[in-house]
């Protein structure tokens, strides 16, 4: 019988050095002791109130596709992508869909579909009743605002790794590279750096149902969520009638396994449109990186 055939794609999430955020004034400084210090009126999306875009930001990601040999765009736009989530101020993110920095390249051997900003969300903190007891604070959970707005690099592959190692070289050096260009830290121990793996299997050449996997903080996470997700698919192919959902899952990293968190949206479902509050930039010369 023919072994199945694993796909995936991935998508890293990098922030990126700057000094302050990507659309205001606020310092770029999401791990401050204190919370929500480093905020103001732009980033917590107070009316009346207009973004402003972080020209360092824009270099970061322009000069990281130079690195990966990508097309670099001469004309861009930001994007309101809208969901509504307790760690999103505004009701939407501001982020890149049709036009977006960095198109194509290459890294470690693996294709590069596209390289784009947008800015992060506020960071949450959730305790149980157990936790909140021991402490002496109510349970629930916590919203943190100083990482709200921080600019956000969102590097996407082709579909074209096929084992989990792969992925796993690919997230190695892709730190690496941004490291050395010295555009952002990268520690995933932080979240300065988020892998999300697309999974798919499949016995021929057309890719099966993709789930996606999300926020994977570690290397061995990556690897070990691919691995856990094509042994979860095979079974459900082979045990059976049976059918793989489309579906955002997480990681549990003490159980080594993924659990459902919800159904995969599509991009239609974030309405996109162009901010109009921002301009549209054109590149007619890349200098000075």
């Amino acid at each position: 019988m023919r072994e199945y055939k694993l796909t995936v794609g991935l998508e890293v999430h990098a922030e990126l050095k700057t000094k302050t955020k990507m659309f205001c004034n606020s310092a770029n400084d999401p791990f401050n002791a204190e919370p929500n210090v480093n905020i103001c009126p732009v980033c917590m999306a107070h009316p009346g109130t207009l973004p402003v875009i972080n020209k360092q930001a824009v270099n970061h990601v322009l000069r990281v596709g130079t690195a990966l040999g990508s097309d670099l765009a001469d004309f861009t736009e930001f994007d309101r992508k809208n969901y509504f989530y307790p760690d999103i101020p505004k009701g939407y993110q501001i982020s890149q869909y049709k036009y977006p920095l960095v198109s194509g390249g290459l890294l470690n051997g693996v294709a590069i579909e596209r390289v784009h900003l947008e800015e992060d969300t506020a960071s949450s903190s959730h305790s149980s009743a157990d936790a909140a007891r021991a402490s002496d604070v109510s349970a629930g959970s916590l919203v943190d605002f100083n990482r709200a707005g921080v600019p956000l690099m969102e590097l996407v592959t082709k579909p074209v790794i096929h084992t989990a190692e792969e992925a796993g070289a690919f997230a190695r050096e892709l730190q690496l590279l941004l490291r050395t260009l010295g555009v952002s830290d990268a520690n995933m121990e932080k979240g300065e750096m988020r892998v999300e793996a697309n999974i798919s299997i499949s016995k021929t050449d057309k890719l099966g149902t993709k789930v996606e996997v999300k926020n994977l903080n570690s290397f061995r996470s990556v690897e070990r969520a691919i691995a856990y997700e094509v042994e979860r698919m095979t079974k459900i192919l082979d045990g059976g009638p049976g059918e793989i959902v489309q579906e955002t899952r997480g990681w549990d990293e003490g159980g080594q396994k993924t659990f459902s968190q919800r159904k995969k949206e599509s991009a239609h479902d974030y309405r996109y449109f162009p901010d109009p509050d921002l301009p549209r930039p054109r590149f007619t010369k890349i200098k000075n990186f």
